[in-house]
């Protein structure tokens, strides 16, 4: 994989990563995530497509302004790099947070530039329940954060964070306890380059996003990628994977990695399956 540079249209330097040939993809990792998240996927993907890992503005080696920490920033950054490298209808993967910038780019850019393929891997289409919600929302939603002032909690506690450790700490019940301890630091290591505040801000942003309504209008061919034993509820992923027709859902095991990071953890299963979506 090679590393490149490329500006958004507010002059804002994003780095990525490029490797292979043909049918482009385009990764996009998750909150506080860099492209090293992607980095057990690289040299199988790249066999089957010209892979674009994209660093958001803020994480990894972009850049890092003091504005624009925003999902919908975030997809437009997004379309800056798809209209700069002139990708016709490129498939997109986006982790967690990553779905969600992917979400927000169909809604504003998908007429222009639309994508041909979607991976989405392990987001909810809401993270924060509304007081009105009954117990079957809930469950196609996978809101997990209660309230505002447990969303307030959260987000305080990102903001604070200091030191790797800590993010490790922050980020445990994303991994099982079999993820090696040294690659829970690496991950950890990435997420601080993002300063904090901005983390904060964008975390908080995400969590209030609701795109129920977007993802019920998806109709290009989709992979859903769920966790067994993630803090996602896979209710959330089946839910998904059913509103979007001939949507597949591939669910990994809580003994085989089946977590967070799945992709991190079980990266020949994740892999394989990304390779039959996308040469199917």
């Amino acid at each position: 994989m090679e590393a490149k540079w490329v500006k958004t249209r507010d002059g804002v330097g994003l780095h990525y990563l490029e490797g292979g040939a043909g049918q482009p993809l385009v990764m996009v990792p998750g909150w506080s995530q860099s492209v090293t998240a992607f980095q057990r996927q690289f040299a199988d993907l790249s066999q089957v497509a010209r892979v674009i890992a994209i660093d958001m503005r803020g994480h990894g080696e972009s850049e890092k302004p003091d504005h624009g920490y925003r999902v919908q920033r975030l997809a437009k950054d997004l379309f800056d790099v798809i209209e700069a490298l002139d990708l016709v209808e490129p498939d997109l993967l986006g982790h967690s947070m990553g779905a969600a910038v992917i979400w927000s780019y169909l809604t504003l850019f998908a007429a222009e530039r639309p994508p041909r393929r979607l991976i989405f891997v392990d987001e909810p289409a809401a993270l924060l329940a509304r007081p009105d919600w009954d117990a079957r929302k809930l469950a196609d939603t996978g809101a997990i954060v209660p309230s505002f002032e447990a969303m307030a909690e959260v987000v305080t506690t990102a903001r604070s964070i200091a030191n790797a450790e800590a993010m490790v700490e922050f980020l445990g019940p994303m991994f099982t306890e079999a993820f090696d301890g040294s690659a829970r630091l690496e991950v950890a290591r990435e997420n601080l380059k993002v300063p904090r505040n901005h983390a904060a801000t964008l975390l908080e942003d995400n969590m209030i996003q609701d795109w129920t309504d977007l993802i019920e209008t998806i109709r290009r061919p989709t992979l859903v990628f769920s966790g067994g034993d993630s803090h996602i509820p896979s209710s959330s992923q089946r839910w998904i994977a059913s509103v979007i027709p001939d949507a597949r859902l591939e669910i990994i095991p809580a003994d085989a990695g089946g977590r967070h990071f799945l992709f991190l953890e079980n990266p020949d299963r994740f892999n394989r399956a990304t390779t039959q979506f996308l040469t199917s």
